[in-house]
């Protein structure tokens, strides 16, 4: 075989490939073999007919066209591997020439990732966020805490914000009522705003078993993004009670004695949450800052694929929860274009973001061992309920380990410019950002709810009902 390679563009090349017909000759054996196994001819065995008498019935064209098909993806990668061409995405093939007894001529084009000068990490400079916690801090996390062990108290009055009631909902287009928009005892916070529009201004001021109408658009259902009259009717209306902040309260939500030492471990817990907040912020702005020190050309095609996926993506969601693309659309008051630019340009950072990781875990030779591989099936698996076991031999059968590989090197690639890169916080002071992470991942040695498993059946945010 001889193989040239052409560059086209910084992100995509043109190999040409000749390979002389007596190289194809393992191709050509398989292709006689595969022939004689499909074709029946009276006197042969099924697999056992000679290739004289192949070329007779099927024709040596067939035979020809079935070799290459072999030949050319073999040939192919040999010409990458050859010019060590870092290949994203699939080739198109052009078949230049190929003679009976003579030489086989053919072409590829293909994206490749691009050339990347990376600056130095040392010089990449990001400022986050303090660690500071507040007594406001504190009072977020003991309030958490108390939240969870409320209780409902039915009252006698019109509903407020933050009340929980329960409702029924009906809508209706032109006087017709709509069966796929009507639901009954629907519990419900006022004032979070998580449901049709206009619906918290409704409810706020009926008392149980008053009614009102209003005009919103459907978010969900066949009628998705037209305007309905909705109906809602309070049934009842109930007030959360928080428990006093003391230290009966402690001995109940936790393992500890007093309210002091409660207090002690909502610092140190919220501590920590800033100290996750502080890590993920560093990353965050890391990687920005380091993508946008260098010039990354993007290949279209490579970035359009991104797209095609993302859309799917949403496509499936959506019909899992019974709604279409058009029904998404109205809701949100975008039209396809509207959509398709946001995918372009989400698909476009990815893109642009996973070469920069790229380029890194090149440049300072990074690997995946078994070990770290293994790990992250295993993490996979348990996020999607699976057993490893049977997620690795998906992954495999699916062809997308090579995907979750370059994951693990893009991840580590990114760890090492946050260890080398100047972190500082708005105190000015530096920030090692490799003890944070370590801090932040670090297990607690108390659980506010160790010795209390409550059931809060299915009232929201888990708040006990008084009966």
């Amino acid at each position: 075989m001889k193989s040239t390679v052409e560059t086209l563009s910084p992100t995509r090349v043109k190999l040409s490939v000749e390979v002389p017909f007596e190289e194809l000759k393992p191709s050509l054996d398989k292709a006689y073999r595969q022939i004689a196994q499909q074709v029946a001819i009276p006197g042969f065995r099924k697999g056992k007919v000679p290739p004289r008498l192949i070329d007779q019935r099927v024709g040596r064209a067939a035979v020809l066209n079935e070799a290459i098909n072999d030949a050319i993806p073999q040939q192919y990668s040999a010409a990458v591997q050859e010019h060590d061409v870092k290949v994203l995405g699939q080739p198109e093939f052009d078949l230049k020439s190929l003679e009976d007894g003579d030489l086989l001529s053919f072409t590829a084009e293909v994206d490749v990732r691009p050339e990347i000068t990376l600056p130095a990490y040392e010089d990449l400079k990001v400022d986050v966020t303090d660690l500071t916690v507040t007594d406001a801090d504190v009072d977020e996390q003991l309030d958490l805490l108390r939240d969870r062990f409320a209780v409902l108290k039915g009252v006698e009055r019109a509903a407020q914000e933050k009340d929980f009631v329960s409702i029924d909902l009906s809508a209706a287009i032109e006087g017709k009522e709509l069966e796929d928009a009507t639901t009954k005892g629907l519990s419900y916070e006022v004032g979070t705003n998580q449901m049709l529009e206009g619906l918290d201004e409704a409810i706020v001021g009926l008392s149980a078993g008053e009614s009102k109408t209003f005009t919103s658009k459907l978010v969900g259902g066949e009628h998705a993004g037209e305007e309905a009259e909705v109906t809602v009717t309070v049934q009842s209306v109930k007030t959360k009670d928080l428990p006093a902040l003391d230290d009966d309260f402690a001995q109940t939500a936790s393992e500890f004695d007093t309210l002091e030492e409660l207090r002690d471990d909502a610092r140190q817990r919220a501590e920590r949450n800033k100290r996750l907040e502080q890590v993920v912020s560093a990353r965050d702005l890391v990687l920005k800052t380091l993508v946008e020190a260098v010039e990354v050309p993007l290949p279209e095609t490579v970035v359009q694929t991104e797209q095609d996926f993302r859309k799917q993506s949403i496509t499936r969601q959506l019909e899992a929860a019974g709604a279409t693309i058009a029904q998404y659309l109205a809701a949100e008051s975008k039209t396809e274009e509207d959509l398709d630019a946001e995918l372009h340009e989400a698909s476009e950072d990815a893109v642009r973001n996973q070469l920069v990781l790229d380029a890194v875990a090149d440049q300072e030779e990074l690997g995946v061992s078994n070990e770290e591989l293994t790990t992250e099936v295993v993490q996979r698996a348990a996020q999607t309920g699976r057993d490893p076991q049977q997620y690795a031999d998906e992954l495999v059968n699916s062809g997308q380990l090579p995907f979750v590989i370059a994951d693990i090197r893009r991840g580590k690639a990114l760890a090492l410019v946050l260890d080398k890169a100047t972190i500082t916080d708005s105190a000015g002071e530096k920030v090692d950002i490799t003890a944070a992470m370590r801090a932040a991942q670090a297990p607690h040695d108390h659980d506010h709810d160790h010795d209390h498993d409550h059931d809060h059946g299915d009232d929201p945010d888990g708040a006990e009902e008084e009966v």
